[in-house]
């Protein structure tokens, strides 16, 4: 592990977790409905949201993989 750089605990990492998951799951929600065509085109890519806050939400499990000890071998 390097020493200049520190590492975020783990209750910081479960609260972006958690708003991660809120953000994908609402954002899934939000890019199922069906367009409508009298309020105009959505200005919010909900799809791409919900994919960019899944990579995230991967990144963040990793992350507490590897704040539980779990890792490459050294």
């Amino acid at each position: 592990m390097r020493r200049h750089m520190r590492a975020v605990p783990l209750i910081p990492t479960l609260l972006l977790l958690a708003a991660t998951l809120g953000l994908m799951v609402f954002a899934g929600w939000r890019g199922a409905q069906p367009p409508d065509v009298v309020r105009g085109p959505r200005m919010a890519p909900w799809r791409f949201l919900m994919l960019l806050s899944g990579a995230v939400a991967f990144l963040l499990v990793i992350h507490l993989g590897a704040l539980a000890g779990f890792g490459p071998p050294t």
